[in-house]
């Protein structure tokens, strides 16, 4: 499909400020798509008005605010008379052991990782069955499918959001709606800054352990985010795209190595395991 015969599609973003969803929106905005760009300060993404006007539509948004986040789907939908794609991209990480995080600290990251996107799929979801279509995109992780330690509880809520897109798409596509989960690896953004970490208060114990950790995390290879776009591009302009996207080289030797495991495991203890399954029990005899 050129350029020239590719119709425009309207974005919702969430987390336009910074990281992909501030390279996403820019890159949808320079190939002539429009955008209803979201952020929690909207000064974060006042530039972007200025530099494409009435192409972008900018709104302020905190995903944790279920009402906020019906108001701004349906301002985008209004503003723009309908939504092509649905990106929630908001998120942070909980940096701390299993048990140094606090509930309080645990249930907040879910609160933004996994209630938040929950919201827009659900304020956007009656907007898109009356088109009938759209493309709803979660931006996940390939810790959606792997754990690292240090960061168990992050991990823990992608795999919430993956099991919650694939069971939604399976819902939706009976409407014309598709589902894709953009899975990317390491990536030079600004996800690891102060802004995308909270760090839950430290045992001295675990000294040893994280700093060994985060060491090792400083060895890998990142990604370029700017190479990231026409790849997004080519799942959003699919006539049929994937329910899972990896973004980047790594992802799929690491998740093809963790599933091997798995299923070792999984096959050693087949024969335990289907002893466990017993016999069905007789149903009762009534005279």
């Amino acid at each position: 499909m050129t350029q020239q015969n590719r119709q425009e599609k309207v974005w919702f973003i969430t987390g336009s400020s910074r990281g992909f969803g501030r390279v996403w929106a820019m890159a949808a905005l320079m190939r002539g798509d429009k955008v209803a760009a979201s952020a929690r300060r909207l000064s974060s993404i006042a530039d972007l008005k200025e530099r494409f006007g009435d192409q972008v539509l900018t709104l302020e948004l905190d995903v944790t605010n279920h009402e906020q986040v019906r108001e701004a789907v349906s301002a985008a939908h209004t503003h723009f008379g309908r939504l092509d794609i649905v990106l929630n991209n908001a998120g942070y990480s909980l940096v701390g052991t299993i048990e140094e995080s606090s509930p309080e600290e645990i249930r907040a990251m879910y609160e933004t990782n996994v209630l938040g996107p929950v919201a827009v799929i659900q304020a956007a979801l009656p907007l898109l069955r009356a088109q009938g279509y759209g493309h709803i995109l979660g931006t996940s992780s390939n810790l959606g499918h792997v754990v690292l330690p240090v960061i168990g509880y992050y991990c823990s809520s992608k795999w919430a959001f993956e099991a919650i897109h694939e069971s939604l798409a399976a819902e939706v596509k009976q409407f014309g709606i598709k589902v894709t989960i953009i899975e990317p690896g390491a990536y030079a953004t600004e996800f690891g800054s102060q802004e995308s970490l909270k760090f839950a208060a430290g045992m001295d114990i675990y000294d040893t352990f994280k700093n060994e950790f985060f060491g090792q995390l400083g060895t890998l290879e990142r990604g370029n985010p700017e190479a990231t776009p026409e790849a997004l591009f080519a799942v959003v302009d699919a006539e049929n795209p994937p329910l899972r996207f990896f973004l980047g080289k790594h992802n799929l030797p690491w998740v093809r190595e963790a599933y091997a495991d798995r299923m070792q495991t999984w096959e050693t203890w087949q024969e335990i395991s289907d002893a466990a399954q017993g016999t069905a029990p007789q149903a009762a005899q009534t005279h």
